[in-house]
């Protein structure tokens, strides 16, 4: 346990500094070791990165469009047409099992996204003209798409900012749509946007009938964005795209607020795979990345995969003390901030065990017993900052304390 407990505080102790705005992350250039609140300010320089395997993935999903990890297969589709599912097998993509969506219609399908109890299908690509009307998106219930009683809905949408529907001509619009994520209550669409280069934010209930998708922002991330996987737990959004000149890359955004997704950290990554056209892209993870590519010229239809460990890691690990922190859900401290007394509530079948704070250096500042009740500890004598509470009997409670 002590060992345990030192390692805890050691990845505290870096993390947590003076309750400062700034750049918080130590990969940017403009890291501020003593930042503690992100504020969205962090710059990064150029960086490449290559697929750890690549694999041939059937003809049948030349074009392959979206990508989702659901139920120990990765599922894909193809974008115009073809109304089937695919189901690729994790280690061997050239092995596939097609499942129809009976009674739907592929115009454009252009992403797969998920949540808990449904599968969903983007069919609203609008490349063409840049005037389509009839975009849509199927909710389809997972527990009956392998059955012959499919439950599938359609949601179907308009952009709230666009309001003149002239024919552009092919590859020459700003309302063009390849990637979106699914929250608990809402579907966040993410442009693909041929002229400025950038990609808005849209949003719209998840509900089957008629919606206005309501504009959110723009952000410019000079490049052409075709597909997303989103980790809401981790506040983690990678976005897969590719330039004008065929020039794949990711578009990271993390440790960002809620659903202010390009609020946190901004980083794009160049991938080593010119002339690939990037279409979908799905993790489990965070750290470990599918990526697919459909068939164009002389480059046939490939699945890779990325590892992003070396930009990721660091945050994903930080994301571990706040998790342990919470894992006794009966034990209430508080108030955090807190001005001059801490109380600490343990649960009735908590036994006597000892409470230690800790400074930034690792050096401890107060200690005593806890009993089965409330325990009040008095930190009005210290200074305002950031402070480490470890609460010790046969299970660890680690809490962040604010002093103000």
């Amino acid at each position: 346990m002590k060992k345990l407990l030192l390692i805890l505080i050691v990845i505290s102790v870096l993390h947590i500094k003076a309750q400062t705005a700034g750049c918080t992350d130590p990969l940017a250039i403009n890291y501020n070791s003593l930042s503690t609140i992100n504020d969205g300010s962090c710059t990064y320089s150029i960086a490449s990165i290559s697929p750890t395997n690549t694999y041939s993935l059937p003809e049948i999903v030349n074009e392959t469009s979206g990508l989702i990890l659901w139920n120990d297969r990765i599922w894909t589709h193809n974008d115009d047409t073809d109304t089937k599912l695919y189901a690729l097998n994790t280690n061997n993509p050239d092995s596939n099992e097609a499942v129809a969506l009976i009674g739907t219609n592929n115009v454009d399908w252009e992403e797969i996204s998920q949540d808990a109890d449904y599968l969903y299908i983007g069919d609203f690509g609008n490349n063409a003209n840049g005037n389509r009307k009839n975009l849509q998106i199927y909710k389809i219930k997972k527990s009956t798409l392998l059955t012959n009683n499919q439950e599938i809905e359609t949601i179907q949408f308009s952009y709230s900012t666009q309001t003149d529907f002239t024919a552009t001509g092919s590859n020459n619009t700003d309302f063009d749509c390849e990637a979106f994520v699914v929250t608990a209550d809402k579907i966040f669409l993410f442009t693909k946007e041929w002229l400025s280069k950038k990609t808005s934010v849209y949003s719209l209930p998840k509900s089957p009938g008629k919606h206005v998708a309501a504009y959110q922002s723009t952000h410019d991330v000079n490049g052409l964005i075709t597909g997303v996987t989103y980790l809401e737990s981790k506040n983690l959004l990678v976005f897969c795209g590719y330039s004008s000149q065929l020039m794949p890359f990711f578009y990271l955004l993390y440790d960002f607020k809620g659903e202010n997704f390009f609020g946190g950290n901004k980083r794009k990554l160049i991938l080593d795979l010119p002339l690939h056209q990037t279409e979908g892209i799905a993790s489990s993870d965070g750290l470990n990345y599918f990526l697919s590519n459909e068939a164009y010229q002389n480059i046939s239809q490939k699945l890779h995969r990325i590892d992003l460990s070396n930009y990721l890691g660091n945050y994903l690990s930080t994301l571990f003390l706040d998790e342990f922190g919470y894992f006794e859900e009966e034990t209430v401290i508080f108030p955090n901030p807190v001005a001059e007394s801490l109380t600490i509530k343990l649960p009735q079948n908590y036994d006597s065990g000892r409470f230690v704070l800790y400074d930034l250096t690792g050096k401890i500042l107060m200690e005593g017993a806890l009993k089965q009740s409330e325990n009040e500890i008095n930190v009005g004598a210290l200074n305002n900052g950031i402070y480490l509470l470890v609460i010790q009997d046969d299970k660890t409670i680690i809490k962040k304390i604010i002093k103000v």
